[in-house]
């Protein structure tokens, strides 16, 4: 399968990587990439050939995956145009619906959207995915591979579920982060270290998170475990309560899928 990446950015430096571990050839994967030191650094990282502009390339191969960013979509499919033929076409780009990339690609619809979250970057992300429906089971199958890459998959057949997917998943290492920065603030103010505030907060955070995957049991009952009547967790339980913690974070992840879907209609506007 030849393979063409429309932007060299971190994102795609994280696909290539996981792919060659999955015994992609170097040789059948083509980035596309304008800027010098990251054709550069992906020649050096894995042999991959780049060139500078689509202008080079008489055509896009087996798939095409666009890793640019949705407020330069428009202007980077431009050139892709007429070079696509019955290619598979994978938008990592956050907000960009299927029928707006249809449109930015002269009305191809061969298309997978997919959502994946930072946590790519290390081989461990969540990646959401959802297809026109042109494409069929052997075009899913080569999407998912390529996404399966760098962590696991999930398919979404309700496109506007893809909203909500981007506040969860996509944004969701946010408010993972957050805690984190809170457990080390408590730390700091308890006196520790630095270094051992952030160990403890971080394997705190990863150990709670291996159990809770490896549990058949829902969170809540995860979460009533450790919390003894009248102990400590009670105590900063009720004290995160009162603070509208859980209700915060739900409204959080509210905004985030009502701000998705309102910068989806901008980018897709024209």
């Amino acid at each position: 399968m030849k393979i063409t990446f429309l932007g060299g950015g971190n994102m795609a430096n994280a696909l290539i990587g996981g792919m060659l571990k999955r015994d992609f050839a170097a040789a059948d994967i083509t980035v596309i990439d304008p800027g010098s030191e990251a054709r550069q650094r992906l020649q050096q990282a894995y042999g991959v050939p780049c060139v500078e502009t689509a202008t080079e390339l008489a055509g896009v191969g087996d798939l095409l995956l666009l890793a640019v960013k949705p407020q330069q979509m428009r202007e980077a499919c431009a050139p892709l145009i007429g070079k696509l033929g019955q290619a598979l076409v994978v938008s990592i780009a956050a907000g960009l619906d299927l029928a707006t990339l249809s449109r930015f690609l002269d009305g191809h619809r061969r298309l997978v959207r997919c959502m994946p979250n930072t946590p790519a970057l290390i081989g461990a992300g969540i990646t959401s995915l959802c297809a026109l429906p042109e494409v069929d089971a052997a075009g899913r199958e080569a999407a998912d591979r390529i996404l399966s890459a760098v962590g696991s998959t999930v398919w979404i057949d309700d496109e506007a579920r893809m909203d909500g997917v981007t506040a969860l998943s996509g944004s969701g290492p946010a408010y993972v982060f957050l805690f984190i920065e809170a457990l080390q603030q408590a730390a700091a103010d308890l006196g520790f270290t630095p270094e051992q505030g952030r160990q403890l907060a971080i394997e705190t955070v990863q150990g709670a998170a291996a159990l809770a995957a490896q549990s058949s049991e829902p969170a809540s009952v995860l979460r009533e475990r450790v919390t003894s009547k009248g102990g400590t967790t009670e105590a900063a339980l009720r004290t995160m309560a009162e603070a509208g913690v859980k209700e915060g974070i739900i409204a959080g992840v509210k905004a985030a899928e009502a701000r998705g879907r309102e910068l989806g209609k901008l980018l897709g506007a024209g």
